[in-house]
């Protein structure tokens, strides 16, 4: 999945897009090696979606430390299943 396209309403910075992607593939690798069923298909893209856009929304918000992008959106992933 890539993000850009979910930036389109942004004004993020290049420097936030890169903590923001970089957090992504964090959580979705602690998703994908959990062996949630959420990482498998058919529901691996919609959990992709869900937790990218959680870690948009926070760093659009100013969360900028990925540590905190990462466990807030796996927390919303999960409160979200």
């Amino acid at each position: 999945m890539s993000l850009v396209p979910l930036f389109a309403n942004s004004a993020l910075d290049p420097e936030t897009i890169n903590v923001v992607s970089t957090a992504f593939d964090t959580a979705w690798q602690v998703v994908s090696k959990s062996g949630s069923p959420l990482a498998a298909d058919p529901q691996a893209a919609s959990a992709r979606d869900l937790l990218a856009k959680r870690i948009i929304e926070m760093a659009q918000r100013g969360e900028r430390d990925p540590h905190r992008l990462v466990d807030d959106a796996l927390v919303h992933l999960v409160n979200s299943s």
